[in-house]
């Protein structure tokens, strides 16, 4: 079995573009297509949404996601599968985005096993506080999957604590409040990056608002990598089944854009 431990050093070897999808909307095989698609069109890292009933991270673009995904009955083992199937002949980096909830009522230890089997390279838990991290990093270190931390416009003075002990790369999140669309973020997003690279070497990917190719290179231009979520959500949204090649020709325009910079 190969070993996708160091997936994520090569994620941020130039301006990286990471693409979040809600796996299972509007069924498990469009998701399949689009994360094949998207690697093809130039995706970096590909964040896949396990879909859950009270997503708190999230705004109204991702929670009717959330929603569609549960409705069309797709289970966290059709994710897992669907994972195993792409990585046969992909080797575009994967991480998954979940909730603490989902992954103790499958269990750690099994959860952890099942992301190494599909050559997932790392998770993020967005309502576990960096307080609690410990119930879950023992397994994802058994298992040599990277437990990403995640900085808040609120984390303020626990930015260097929450960075020093980080692995993999930094989530660092535009603004305050859910997911969603935005047109302005946080004005201390610099501030924030250079507070983490005070304390740690590895990457800073930004996320939570990100919609344009002009937002993504105005945020790698101090970051490393650019996280987008509901703007994809929502042309999948639009187009349903169909919605591959409008989710590609997005992708390739947001690579472009920061292949010029």
């Amino acid at each position: 079995m190969t070993d996708h431990t160091h997936d994520l050093e090569r994620v941020f070897s130039h301006r990286a573009f990471i693409p979040f999808v809600t796996c299972g909307d509007p069924d498990i095989e469009t998701t399949e297509g689009l994360v094949r698609a998207m690697a093809e069109a130039g995706a970096d890292l590909i964040e896949l949404g396990i879909p859950f009933s009270d997503p708190i991270a999230e705004g109204p673009v991702i929670q009717g996601a959330d929603v569609r995904a549960l409705s069309s009955g797709v289970t966290t083992d059709d994710i897992f599968d669907m994972a195993e199937r792409v990585r046969t002949d992909l080797d575009v980096p994967m991480l998954v985005m979940t909730y603490i909830n989902p992954v103790f009522v499958y269990g750690p230890d099994m959860f952890l096993e099942r992301c190494r089997r599909a050559g997932i390279c790392a998770i993020i838990v967005p309502d576990m506080p960096y307080e609690q991290k410990q119930d879950l990093q023992p397994y994802c270190t058994k298992h040599g999957v990277k437990l990403i931390s995640m900085i808040a416009p609120t984390s303020e003075d626990r930015i260097s604590m929450i960075a020093s002990e980080a692995e993999g790369f930094i989530y660092i999140v535009s603004s305050m409040g859910v997911t969603g669309v935005r047109t302005s973020f946080s004005s201390n997003l610099e501030e924030m990056v250079a507070a983490v690279r005070r304390a740690t070497d590895i990457p800073c990917a930004i996320g939570f608002g990100i919609s344009t190719p002009e937002q993504a290179r105005r945020m790698t231009d101090f970051a490393d990598g650019a996280i987008v979520g509901s703007a994809i959500v929502r042309i999948i949204a639009e187009h349903g089944r169909d919605s591959v090649p409008y989710v590609a020709e997005y992708v390739r325009n947001m690579r472009a854009e920061l292949d010029r910079a």
